[in-house]
């Protein structure tokens, strides 16, 4: 009986309401006899999945006007993963865009019972994050200020108020706890049945027990679906089916790598309490616990993330409808001893069942959304990471949106399928990352952590030499990047183990490393970023580019020109430099992350009929950076060949040999401000010009540094990177880099209508350096990036990036300032008056500084001080 309670979820109460409700409008019944009606022979969009994240893309296409819209599920309506979802729907989340998403599911979800008529079960009980440790605390701060300035009640609360909110709860261990009022219950299948109820009456066809096979895809398009009861015509496909999103997006001729994987997921069920639980007791998590906890029907549901997952399904093996997986309480046994401590009172309870069902997480504890990079058309919402009933609603909005606009509202990149790589599809891979996810999703996630599965997946082949010498490794995009090196003699476990919110131990360590790049000479070792050559038998490759990037491409061969690769609303699509290497081809450099998403946006660009040639060369090439006043002395040493400004000028390539390599392509580019070349070198010669260089380098003080010396000196240069400081909202306009774009280089470009109004009327955000006047780098807890900017005590933006500068000896962020009106509430212009009268407090863990902005570089305070033009033309980091 309970089974039939869990997995139906008053399935029996719910359907005959839902079929009067929709009546013909359905194009299929939920009765037994499924097929009755055909399936259409074609449609505008296919949906495959009938959880809450399938039937919230249809409901808000429908919503957005799309009617010719079909929605295919293998099992029943919320049969599947949903409904047995936990039912929390918590907005208590890290990252801006998951914030974002939960809290229009609240919203969506409170409002969804009157407009469909079908019971939610939505109750209002508000939720509390427990800390039993002060970093655990600072945690929470830190979310509960990114909540505030949105406008969600939240509050950091003692634990004598978590008693007083929640009798049950043990507080003897706690530091605090964070309460977030407006966090809701509801039942999952119940607000699934509701979207869909919703969506069929704006004429989305239902149909389920009907399975897709595979898409089919002609010249890089969705043209259909094959199903088990024929075949639908479509334009547009929506992989929304959970756990088998990999295997579905594998099924067709040219697959579409989606990398989930599941795991069994145990939560306990109670009989009531001899005096039931009152329905609006607030949720608990209790992280440091790795447990939550929520009241169901006068007893409890209990969950966690255990340290020791158990992944499942590895060898594809599918079921209609998901099934109550087999007991394992040895496998509970932990999590259950957590909750006792956390609620003793609870020994006596009569345990009803524990329930295991699987969940799909992805790579980097993020959900996926977005176009295939090799499929127009082909659309994808999976991996919510256990999360789904929180994110179902805002993530169908915008993916809804993406399809019939071209984009989302929101700047969803920490999303994108195109974060991910063919690399990241690995079954193994797989299986071993998430078996590390699943634990950190409660485990204290502190500044600057990195994963430690899935690793040397990608190496330069200078990474032995690199490990040897005490390098420290990251991971971005699959590559390994050294964030500083360890001098002999330190503690290497400390440093192992030194993440904090605080000043991490190896603060002296980069600061050693950006004195050399400002007075000596510094190696870095930069091979991940993404490489493309761009070629052609005539001249479409520049007619191709100048309309693709804002800046003039058609320069001298040998120069370099720092761009962005726009969108139609002029945001930033990719940020990069190009160097002419002929009068017909070109040789393109843009951030790590962006190799799925730049080669995707240029394939989709292309001209049909093309000439043009496009090539992803970054696993050719070796890229040393080398930083710092004497490294001019160093190449030219090892060159035979001038290397000075009157012979080797700034932004200039040219291809040279270095010791005993030829054909090196040489840029007189840093990326950081400071002076130096970056060496595109061919990967059989890597080893060998490396070893040239440090021998050579010798004599100037040369050392090795990482991407956090990098970071440091491009932060206090003012300089943005994309995917934190820029992304497709942000036109150059926004971020001062007006020079970069080229209006009258006598050729349209992509974008060029919003910058050329935005010239004529103004911004209304721009991109603000922030020094920190009032902050202790040694006691106070340090900004690392998200950070609220108020104005005169109004909230007007968040950091983007920040970082330590040595040289100026105080912490730099970078932010976007907005200007609202404060009686009406519209965005106005942000001019330099309002940036320059301003007095400025950054919000660091509900802590306010006081800051000083600017909007230009405090270049007289550097070492080496040059004219306004070079530092605009020195370079940008791209991470």
């Amino acid at each position: 009986m309970f089974l039939r309670l869990l997995s139906d979820i008053q399935w029996r109460a719910a359907h005959p309401k839902w079929r009067r409700m929709t009546g013909s409008q359905r194009s299929t019944s939920t009765t037994a006899e499924p097929h009755s009606l055909s399936l259409p022979a074609q449609a505008q969009v296919v949906i495959c999945g009938g959880g809450i994240v399938g039937t919230s893309v249809a409901y808000h296409l429908s919503k957005m006007g799309f009617k010719d819209i079909v929605l295919l599920e293998q099992g029943r309506l919320a049969a599947g993963t949903t409904r047995f979802c936990a039912g929390i729907v918590s907005t208590a989340r890290p990252v801006s865009i998951e914030l974002k998403m939960a809290h229009y599911s609240n919203k969506l979800y409170q409002q969804l019972e009157q407009e469909t008529g079908v019971q939610t079960g939505y109750m209002k009980t508000g939720s509390i994050s427990l800390a039993q440790t002060q970093d655990r605390l600072i945690s929470l701060k830190r979310i509960a200020s990114s909540l505030n300035v949105m406008g969600i009640p939240c509050e950091i609360i003692s634990p004598k108020k978590v008693s007083q909110l929640h009798p049950l709860i043990n507080i003897h261990d706690l530091v605090g706890a964070m309460y977030v009022p407006e966090d809701a219950l509801v039942s999952s299948a119940n607000v699934s049945l509701a979207l869909a109820t919703a969506a069929s009456w704006n004429g989305v066809q239902i149909h389920e027990r009907t399975s897709v096979s595979h898409v089919t895809i002609q010249k890089g398009r969705v043209t259909g679906v094959e199903t088990d009861r024929g075949r639908i015509q479509c334009e547009y496909f929506v992989n929304c089916a959970g756990q088998w999103a990999y295997e579905l997006g594998h099924s067709g001729e040219e697959p579409v790598h989606i990398p989930v994987h599941a795991c069994e997921h145990f939560y306990l069920l109670t009989h009531p309490l001899q005096e039931p639980l009152s329905s609006s007791l607030p949720t608990i998590v209790d992280p440091d616990g790795r447990i939550y906890i929520r009241n169901w029907q006068g007893g409890i549901l209990s969950g966690g993330f255990e340290k020791n997952p158990k992944p499942l399904f590895t060898e594809g093996r599918n079921q209609l409808e998901i099934q109550n997986l087999q007991e394992d309480w040895d496998h509970f046994g932990p999590l259950l001893s957590a909750l006792l401590r956390r609620m003793p009172g609870l020994e006596a309870l009569q345990i009803m069942q524990l329930v295991n069902c699987p969940e799909s997480f992805t790579p980097d504890m993020r959900c996926i959304m977005g176009e295939s990079p090799t499929a127009q058309g082909y659309f994808v919402l999976a991996g919510m990471n256990s999360a789904g009933i929180s994110y179902g609603g805002g993530a169908g909005k915008y993916l809804a949106e993406w399809i019939v606009n071209g984009y989302p509202s929101e700047n969803v990149w920490p999303l994108d399928l195109k974060r991910f790589g063919t690399l990241q599809s690995s079954r193994t891979f797989l299986r071993h990352r998430v078996m590390e996810v699943m634990p950190l999703m409660y485990d204290l996630k502190v500044p600057r952590w990195d994963f430690q599965t899935g690793r040397q997946l990608r190496t330069s082949p200078l990474y032995d030499r690199l490990d040897a010498q005490g390098a420290r490794w990251m991971e971005k995009h699959g590559f390994e990047r050294v964030k500083y090196f360890v001098p002999p003699g330190s503690d290497l476990l400390d440093l192992d183990h030194s993440k904090t919110f605080y000043k991490p131990d190896w603060f002296d360590i980069v600061g050693a490393e950006v004195k050399c790049c400002k007075e000596a000479v510094c190696v870095i070792d930069m091979s991940s970023f993404t490489k493309f050559e761009i070629s052609s038998t005539g001249d479409q490759a520049l007619e191709y580019l100048q309309y693709l990037f804002s800046n003039d491409l058609d320069v001298p061969v040998g120069h370099v020109v720092h761009t962005g690769m726009l969108n139609e609303k002029g945001g930033y699509e990719n940020d990069c430099s190009i160097a002419r290497l002929s009068k017909r081809s070109f040789f393109m450099i843009s951030p790590t992350d962006q190799q799925v998403h730049c080669w995707a946006w240029l394939k989709n660009h292309l001209p049909d009929d093309s000439n043009l040639v496009l090539e992803d060369v970054t696993w050719k090439y070796t890229a040393l950076n080398l930083i710092g006043p004497r490294a001019v002395d160093v190449l030219s040493e090892l060159s035979y060949a001038p290397m000075t400004a009157e012979h080797f000028p700034s932004l200039f390539c040219k291809e040279m040999s270095v010791g005993y390599a030829n054909g090196i392509r040489v840029m007189s580019i840093t990326h950081t401000g400071e002076p130096g070349f970056v060496l595109y070198i061919p990967i059989e010669y890597a080893l060998h010009v490396y070893n040239e260089v440090m021998n050579m380098g010798q004599k100037y003080g040369i050392r090795n540094a990482g991407y956090y010396a990098l970071r440091s000196l491009r932060i206090e240069k003012f300089f943005a990177f994309w995917g934190q400081d820029l992304d497709a909202f942000t036109t150059p306009m926004e971020c001062g880099r007006e020079f970069q774009v080229k209006l009258d280089k006598g050729m349209e470009f992509l974008g060029q209508e919003v910058l050329l109004e935005q010239k004529q009327n103004g911004v209304y955000k721009r991109f603000t350096m922030f020094i920190l006047e009032d902050h202790d780098t040694d006691m106070d807890l340090w900004p690392w990036w998200g950070e609220p900017i108020f104005r005169n005590g109004r909230y007007v933006g968040k950091t983007t990036s920040s970082a330590y500068s040595y040289t100026l000896e105080r912490h730099v962020c970078l932010g976007f300032v907005h200007h609202f009106d404060e009686q009406t509430g519209e965005e106005l212009v942000v001019t330099t008056d309002f940036i320059n009268q301003g007095e400025y407090e950054i919000d660091i863990a509900g802590q306010r500084f006081q800051a000083k902005a600017k909007l230009y570089p405090f270049s007289s305070l550097f070492a080496q001080r040059r004219r306004k033009d070079d530092v605009e033309l020195s370079g940008y980091q791209r991470e």
